[in-house]
């Protein structure tokens, strides 16, 4: 079964993606930064803040926790986006994020594709390879 069919498959039946260290998916794999945790926090928030249809409602460095409302473009879905951040057992900067629909069965693969691009994204602000 090709890569695509499988994600296709889960696509339509899941609506929930997360980070996981050891993902099949390499999208779908937290991150780990040597960087100091207040410069991954500011680009996270940076990219959250800048991201269309993305609404930060609540932002707490003390836990490491940023909330965020993510719409869809087509249909004008409310997802619920929560970003993770915080210092591993080696002192990393560790990111981890999980993006859930609210409403269906399936998401087309949305959820999961949110969270390659942030992590992307972070890691090009980052100057990271993840």
């Amino acid at each position: 079964m090709s890569t695509f069919t499988r994600r296709l498959g889960k696509g339509l039946r899941i609506n929930i993606a997360e980070t996981a260290s050891e993902d099949a998916d390499p999208r779908l794999r937290g991150r780990t930064y040597a960087v100091p945790f207040e410069r991954v926090w500011q680009a996270a928030l940076a990219i959250g803040g800048a991201w269309r249809g993305w609404n930060i409602v609540e932002a707490d460095d003390y836990e490491g926790i940023i909330r965020a409302e993510a719409t869809t473009r087509i249909f004008r879905f409310v997802d619920d986006v929560l970003i993770r951040i915080y210092l591993d057992q080696d002192a990393q900067t560790r990111v981890d994020m999980r993006s859930a629909s609210r409403k269906g069965v399936g998401d087309f693969g949305t959820n999961a594709r949110r969270i390659g691009r942030f992590m992307r994204k972070l890691d090009r602000e980052l100057g990271e390879t993840g």
